[in-house]
């Protein structure tokens, strides 16, 4: 399956402006051959703790988008913001997966980042996703969650492919590219890293948007600028290097 990273700016608490922006991106990466589009973390809104403008339905402009788009271009497409729960008093930072004939799968980032504050304004996830997208197994993660390897150890063995979306600041753009080589070495999968670039909420952003393979890899990346990163994630190959080395059925749970 091809997926698309896009690495894109975003208008900072402005969805409509950023919406625009985003026009026919989804329909470039279709004509790519992708299968999935990738955006990055609140990818209409920016990483914004005034939840008070930003958070909205399932129904509100940011998802109706996504689901339009999907159906549009008959691909799957996937990015995060700020969504009103039911089953909360406070949003939740959620990525959802949006496929092509209208389906939602939601996750909920289990980690928020409490250095900024996200923990104050953000419900925290209960658990894990893995969603089976054309033949892909595609774990489901947001930002700060790729801090907590037993978040993605937990899931290995279901899993093809770990999607992370992130709005990650430049000043640890070091960390963001180690993670990402080092859940795909140690979990012997694909990993997908899709942030954002420019400048929001007084923070800088580089991108460093990357997809790492099984053996961790680097298939393709970008910094710095707004682009389209394309990259076909295989589960034959993943099947391939976990029996050339088993080292999962070596990890110990207990």
């Amino acid at each position: 399956m091809r997926i698309a990273a896009v690495q894109h700016d975003i208008v900072w608490e402005d969805r409509e402006a950023t919406l625009r922006a985003l026009d026919g991106r989804v329909a470039a990466a279709a004509a790519g051959g992708a299968r999935l589009v990738a955006f990055s973390e609140m990818f209409a809104t920016g990483f914004s703790m005034n939840t008070h403008t930003t958070a909205e339905p399932l129904d509100g402009p940011i998802a109706t988008w996504m689901a339009e788009q999907a159906s549009r271009h008959d691909v799957w497409v996937a990015g995060s913001l700020a969504l009103q729960a039911e089953e909360h008093d406070l949003p939740v930072n959620a990525l959802l997966l949006v496929s092509p004939d209208g389906r939602h799968h939601r996750y909920d980032k289990i980690q928020p980042f409490r250095y900024a504050g996200e923990h104050e304004r953000f419900a925290a996830g209960k658990a894990p996703l893995t969603v089976d997208v054309e033949g892909v197994r595609l774990g489901l993660f947001v930002c700060y969650d790729l801090r907590f390897a037993d978040e993605f150890w937990a899931v290995a063995r279901d899993t093809d492919a770990y999607l992370v979306v992130a709005n990650w600041p430049a000043a640890r753009r070091h960390h963001w590219r180690t993670l990402l080589d080092a859940r795909a070495i140690e979990n012997q999968a694909y990993v997908v890293g899709v942030n954002r670039v420019g400048e929001g909420g007084g923070l800088r952003y580089t991108g460093d948007s990357r997809v790492v393979d099984p053996l961790g890899e680097t298939l393709v990346s970008a910094a710095g600028s707004e682009t389209v990163l394309f990259a076909d994630l295989d589960p034959a190959v993943v099947a391939r290097v976990r029996t050339d080395l088993p080292f999962l059925p070596d990890r110990r749970t207990g």
